[in-house]
C-alpha cells in the first residue's frame, strides 16, 4: 500500500487540484500509450480487486495483494506463476496485509501485516458483515493500527516477524542482493502522548505524515532512519544496482508528492521531479536509466504513469491515457514487460495489468523531452538533523478425418487445419447454411465424419452422431383461402375486393379462418401502462367487441425521446394483436400511415419464430384499403396520424368508421421441416450414470442467401452469405478443440475424470433451435452437465481483445479465466450478464454455468463478405488452446462450478444488431470506453456517414440520453425512430462533436 495519504489530502485535492495540464513530446502531441505498451492485458481477475504487483528475480512469479476470499474482506498475499497462472495465498487469512517483496537468491518474500492485533479476528467479523468502508478511511485505519514485518517462505511457511515498533512498519522491499530491507515507518510519532497538541490532533486526522524512511538488514536487525523531513515519505524501493534508494515525498501540508533518491546512508539527496501533483510509486528502470512512477497530475482521480531520466534533467514524458486509474508501476526483471495496477476493467476496480514496454522508444522520448524548468535540474538535497537518527535492534522474528479440402489434419490446434475447415463450412457449395437445407445437411455430414474420424464415440448407438430436432421453417400463404372485401353501405351499397400479398396480407401469427364485422380505428393500437402524465390507451372510449380494429404500424414518432422510449416497449405486432384480442376484437389491420416512410406499403410476411397463433385474424393491409376505409368518415388518415405524431389533445384518437364492413380470410401454413444437431462424446475414464460432463459447443448453421436477416449492401442482394466468422468459426474451433482433446485423452486418460460432449447446433440464427431442443431432450442428465462452452463468432481477433461472456454465471469462472489467461496474454472483456442471443442462454436457464468466447462484430457481419479469407486463423488458435486449458482444468478437478442465479438486466445482449432501424454504424464491440460506445466502421453512404460521422468516433449521447454501454446504444437506435433527426454527440479525439443523424428504416 504504497499510495497511503490522509483523509484531509484526498477530500482537499478533489476540490483543489481539477485544473488542465498536458506533457507533450517535442513533437507538441501527445503519441499515446501504444508509443510504449504493446499487447495491454489484465492480469487478475477474482475477487473484488487486485494490485501492487512485484516480479520475482527470474521474472516467472508476480506477488501481489488482492481482496478474493469472499471469507476475509481484507488484503492477503497471493503468489501467481506467470507460467502456469496458478495462484496460492502466502499470507496468514486474517487481518490486514500489503507491501509484498520477492527476496532475491532466496525462497522467502516480505509483507507487512496486522494479524498479530489482538482484534483481527474481530475486525474480520464486522467488516464481513457492514458495508464496505471508503478507500482513505481503510488507509488511515491500517496506519493506526500496529502493522509488522514478516517474512515467509514462498508455500507460506516459516512465518517470521522481523520488525517490533509501535504502530506502522510497511512499504517494505528488498535490496538486489536480498540483505536489506528498505521501509516506511511512522514508530518516531509514538507514543502519541509525547506529541505536541497540534502533531496529537494531526495523528487523529493524517497519521501518513508521520511516515519516514527506514533502512535495517533482511532479519529485521539494524534498523535506522534515513529521513527527518516534516511530511509523508515512503514508497522505498532500491535501484537496480543496489546504490541508491528512491522514495515519494508528501510535503508538509500533503497536497504535493514528489520523487527522490538518495544513498543508502540517508546522504546525496536528488529530487527528480517538481510536478506540482501528487507524483508516487517510483521504481527504476533495470538499465537504471529512468524511473517510471504515477501521478494525478490530470485531476484528482485520473492517474497515470509517467516516465522521468534517472537524474531528473528533463521533464517527465507520459506513459499511459485513461480515464481511470493507472499507477503503481513495476518493470520485469529484464526491462521488456511493465506490470501495474489499473482500474480501467469493465467495473472499474483495480486489477493488476501486464504489456510489453519498449525501452527503445522510452529512451527515445526522454531524450526529446524538454528540460525541467521548474528547479534546477538534479537538484540535490541534505536531510534535515532536526530529529537524531535512532537505531533499533529487534530480534529477527488427429487421426483419419474427412478430406473433403484435400488437407490432411493434424491431432494438434493449427491455423492450417481451422483454414481447412472454415474453406469447406463457408464455401458456396454450402450455400449459407440455412436451416434446414441442402447446406445445413452438408455441414451435418462433415461434422459427423470428422468426429468419426478423430474417435468420437456417437451419442446415441441408433440414431449415430445425429440428434434430429423439428422446427418451423416459415410461414406460407395459401393464396386461394386468403380474400378481403369492403363492403360500403347507404344509399348505393358498393363491394369492392382486394388482392391477397398486392393489398393485403396475412401476418404470420394469424389464426386461420374468416371474420366480417364493423370497422373501428384505434389510432397506433397502443395500450401502456402508467399514471396519468405517461399512459397511453388507444382503446379509451372505444367499443371494439366484435368489430374489426384498424391501427397504425409502430408509434407517433413527432414525441419526445423519453416519450417514444416509453411507448417503443409496447409497439410489437404480438402485442397490438393481444391487446385487440383482450377487447373483444374480431381482427385487427394494421396499416404503415402515409407520414411514415413506406407510407401504406404492405410490410413482408416473416416468421416470429412462434408456433402459437395470435387468436384472432391479423393482417397488414395498405394505404389503398386504408382511403377506402376512410373514404365516407369526413376524416383524413394522414391528418390524423399528423395529431397522433406530436400527442395533440385536439385530435381524436379513436373512432369509428361509418358505413363500413369488411369481410377477411386468412389462412397460413406454418412451413415444418428437420433439421441436425451433431454430438460427439469423449468418455469419462470412468464411465457410470453418475458420471459428469461439459458441453463444447456453437452453431453451425447461417442464413443462407440472407432473407430479413441480412445486412447486404446494394448490388449483394440474394448472394449467399458464407457465414466464415457467423459461425465456420466457432464450429472449427470446436472441431480443433474435439481432435486436441481426443489425442489428450489417448495420452493420458486419467486426466479424464469427467467426459465431454462437442455439441454443434442448427437453428441459432432462427431463435436457438437446436440447443433448445437439446435442453428439453437432453442425451444424458442434464444435472450431470457441470458447465456450458460456447464459440460464437471468433475469428476476428484484432488488437488481441477477446470478449468472454456470462461470467457471472459461476464464481469459478473468474478464477479459471485469470489462471489460464496468465500463459493465453489476451486482453479479456469480461461481461457478467449469462442472458447472451446464442445458444450459452438455453444452457443458462436449465441451471447449467455457462461461458461463451466472441471477438465482436464487425463490417461484414451477415453480409456475403463474411468469407474465409478474412478471418484471423492464428489469433483462432490462441482462443482455442486458451479455452483447452480452461476445459483441462474443469474436467481434472473435482470441485464442481457453482451455479450464480443472476437477475436478467435490461442490458442483456439480445441482439448482435439493431433490426429495425438502419444508421449505417457497426459498433466495436471489444472497445472499453468509460463512457459511450466506440463505431468501429461507419458504412458508405449510411445515415452517420451522411451526418458526418467517423470510424472511431465513440458516441456519448443519443437525443440527449446519455449512452454508457453496447445496450444503451441498441435501445436508444431502436428507439429513435425512422426518419426524425436525432440529435448525436460523439467523443472525437477527446472533443465533443454533435452530429444529427436521420436514421432510415431496415430493409
Amino acid at each position: 500500500m504504497k499510495q497511503f495519504i490522509s483523509i484531509i489530502t484526498f477530500t482537499v485535492l478533489l476540490t483543489a487540484m481539477c485544473f488542465h495540464w498536458g506533457v507533450i513530446n517535442s513533437s507538441g502531441s501527445e503519441k499515446g500509450e501504444e508509443q510504449f505498451l504493446a499487447n495491454i492485458r489484465q492480469l487478475t481477475i477474482q475477487g473484488k480487486s487486485a494490485g501492487e504487483g512485484y516480479f520475482s528475480q527470474d521474472g516467472k512469479y508476480l506477488i501481489f495483494q488482492s481482496e478474493r476470499d469472499p471469507e476475509n474482506p481484507f488484503y492477503q498475499i497471493y503468489i501467481m506463476s506467470l507460467e502456469t497462472g496458478d495462484t496460492h495465498r502466502v499470507s496468514p487469512g486474517i487481518g490486514k496485509t500489503t507491501c509484498s517483496f520477492f527476496r532475491n537468491n532466496s525462497e522467502e518474500v516480505l509483507f507487512a501485516s496486522t494479524h498479530l492485533d489482538p482484534d483481527a479476528k474481530e475486525n474480520k467479523k464486522q467488516n464481513l458483515n457492514s458495508a464496505p468502508l471508503e478507500k482513505n478511511a481503510v488507509l488511515r485505519g491500517i496506519m493506526t493500527q500496529v502493522t509488522t514485518f514478516f517474512s515467509t517462505k514462498r508455500d507460506g511457511t516459516t512465518l517470521k516477524r522481523l520488525t517490533d515498533a509501535p504502530g506502522y512498519d510497511a512499504e517494505g522491499a528488498y535490496s538486489p542482493d536480498g540483505n536489506k530491507i528498505v521501509f516506511c515507518s511512522l514508530r518516531d510519532a509514538y507514543p502519541v502522548e509525547k506529541l505536541s497538541s497540534e502533531d496529537q490532533k494531526r495523528m487523529e486526522t493524517s497519521p501518513s505524515y508521520f511516515g519516514e524512511i527506514y533502512i535495517m538488514n533482511a532479519d529485521g536487525s539494524e534498523q535506522k532512519r534515513l529521513t527527518n523531513w516534516p511530511g509523508y515519505d515512503g514508497g522505498p524501493f532500491f535501484s537496480h544496482d543496489g546504490k541508491r534508494i528512491i522514495w515519494r515525498h508528501f510535503n508538509e501540508n500533503g497536497m504535493l508528492a514528489d520523487v527522490y533518491t538518495m544513498l543508502l546512508d540517508g546522504s546525496d539527496v536528488r529530487r527528480l521531479t517538481d510536478f506540482k501533483s501528487m507524483s508516487w510509486a517510483p521504481y527504476f528502470h533495470p538499465s537504471g536509466d529512468y524511473v517510471i512512477f504515477h501521478s494525478n497530475k490530470f485531476g484528482f482521480t485520473n492517474c497515470e504513469l509517467f516516465i522521468v531520466d534517472a537524474l531528473g534533467e528533463k521533464e517527465p514524458v507520459r506513459v499511459t491515457f485513461h480515464d481511470k486509474f493507472d499507477g503503481l508501476p513495476v518493470f520485469a526483471p529484464d526491462g521488456k514487460r511493465l506490470a501495474w495496477t489499473s482500474g480501467r476493467t469493465a467495473n472499474g476496480d483495480s486489477q493488476l495489468f501486464l504489456a510489453d514496454w519498449d525501452h527503445e522508444a522510452a529512451l527515445k522520448a526522454l531524450q526529446l523531452a524538454n528540460v525541467r524548468s521548474a528547479s534546477q535540474p538534479a537538484q540535490t538535497f541534505s536531510n534535515p538533523e532536526s530529529l537524531p537518527q535512532k537505531v533499533f535492534n529487534s530480534p529477527p522474528y488427429k487421426d483419419q478425418i474427412p478430406e473433403k479440402t484435400g488437407h490432411q489434419f493434424s491431432p494438434k490446434i493449427t491455423a492450417t487445419d481451422l483454414r481447412a475447415e472454415v474453406q469447406y463450412l463457408a464455401s458456396d457449395e454450402l450455400e449459407g447454411r440455412l436451416t434446414g437445407t441442402k447446406g445445413t445437411q452438408l455441414a451435418a455430414n462433415y461434422i459427423a465424419d470428422y468426429f468419426k474420424g478423430i474417435g468420437l464415440k456417437a451419442i446415441d448407438s441408433n440414431k449415430g452422431y445425429f440428434q434430429e430436432f423439428p422446427f418451423i421453417a416459415g410461414t406460407k400463404i395459401i393464396p386461394e383461402q386468403n380474400h378481403f372485401q369492403i363492403t360500403k353501405e347507404g344509399t348505393k351499397k358498393e363491394t369492392i375486393q382486394f388482392v391477397v400479398n398486392k393489398d393485403f396480407a396475412p401476418l404470420s401469427f394469424t389464426v386461420n379462418g374468416e371474420v366480417e364485422g364493423e370497422v373501428v380505428f384505434a389510432g397506433y393500437g397502443l395500450s401502456v401502462p402508467g399514471n396519468e402524465g405517461n399512459r397511453y390507451d388507444s382503446y379509451e372510449k372505444l367499443d371494439v367487441k366484435d368489430k374489426i380494429v384498424v391501427v397504425l404500424h409502430h408509434v407517433p414518432e413527432k414525441v419526445d425521446m423519453k416519450r417514444h422510449l416509453e411507448l417503443t416497449r409496447y409497439a410489437g405486432l404480438r402485442y397490438k394483436t393481444m391487446i385487440a384480442r383482450e377487447h373483444g376484437a374480431k381482427a385487427l389491420l394494421v396499416v404503415t400511415g402515409p407520414k411514415t416512410p413506406s407510407g401504406g406499403e404492405l410490410f413482408p410476411l416473416f416468421s416470429d419464430k412462434e408456433s402459437a397463433s395470435s387468436g384472432i385474424i391479423a393482417a397488414s393491409v395498405s394505404g389503398k384499403i386504408a382511403e377506402a376505409l376512410f373514404a365516407g368518415s369526413g376524416k383524413n388518415l394522414e391528418t390524423i396520424q399528423a395529431g397522433l405524431d406530436v400527442e395533440d389533445p385536439q385530435t381524436e384518437a379513436g373512432f369509428d368508421l361509418p358505413n363500413v364492413k369488411i369481410r377477411i380470410s386468412t389462412a397460413v401454413e406454418q412451413v415444418k421441416e428437420k433439421d441436425r444437431n451433431v454430438l460427439g462424446l469423449l468418455p469419462p475414464c470412468d464411465e457410470n450414470e453418475n458420471a459428469e460432463y461439459i458441453i463444447i459447443g456453437a452453431h453451425y448453421d447461417h442464413i443462407g442467401r440472407g432473407g430479413i436477416d441480412s445486412l447486404a449492401r446494394k448490388g449483394e442482394e440474394g448472394m449467399i452469405h458464407n457465414g466464415a466468422d457467423d459461425n465456420a468459426s466457432g464450429v472449427s474451433t470446436v472441431l480443433e478443440l474435439a481432435a486436441a482433446l481426443a489425442a489428450e485423452r489417448e495420452t493420458n486418460p486419467q486426466l479424464f475424470k469427467r467426459g465431454i460432449i462437442f455439441a454443434l447446433w442448427s437453428g441459432e440464427e432462427l431463435g436457438c433451435l437446436g440447443s433448445s431442443y437439446f435442453i428439453e431432450h437432453p442425451t444424458i442428465p442434464l444435472k450431470n452437465v457441470i458447465a456450458y462452452v460456447n464459440f460464437d463468432m471468433v475469428g476476428r481477433l484484432s488488437e488481441n481483445n477477446l470478449i468472454v461472456e456470462g461470467i457471472g454465471s459461476s464464481n469459478t469462472w473468474a478464477r479459471l479465466i485469470e489462471k489460464c489467461n496468465v500463459t493465453a496474454g489476451f486482453n479479456v472483456k469480461l461481461h457478467r450478464d449469462p442472458y447472451l442471443p446464442t445458444d450459452a442462454t438455453a444452457f443458462y436457464s436449465k441451471e447449467v454455468p455457462i461461458i461463451h468466447f466472441f471477438t465482436g462484430v464487425h463490417e461484414d457481419y451477415n453480409r456475403p463478405t463474411d468469407d474465409p479469407g478474412t478471418l484471423n486463423y492464428d489469433g483462432m488458435v490462441r482462443i482455442a488452446e486458451f479455452a483447452r486449458a480452461i476445459v483441462i482444468d474443469l474436467i481434472r478437478h473435482a470441485e464442481r462450478p457453482d451455479y450464480v442465479k443472476v437477475a436478467q438486466s435490461g442490458e442483456s445482449r439480445k441482439e448482435k444488431v439493431s433490426r429495425r432501424t438502419y444508421w449505417g454504424t457497426v459498433p466495436d464491440f471489444a472497445s472499453e470506453n468509460s463512457e459511450g460506445v466506440k463505431i468501429s466502421t461507419v458504412k458508405l453512404e449510411g445515415p452517420a456517414d451522411k451526418a458526418g460521422m467517423k470510424d472511431g468516433d465513440i458516441i456519448v449521447e443519443i437525443a440527449g440520453k446519455k449512452i454508457t454501454n453496447i445496450y444503451d446504444y441498441n435501445y436508444m437506435m431502436d428507439a429513435a425512430g425512422v426518419g426524425k433527426p436525432v440529435e448525436v454527440v460523439v467523443l472525437r479525439d477527446g472533443k465533443r462533436e454533435i452530429l444529427t443523424i436521420i436514421p432510415v428504416a431496415r430493409k
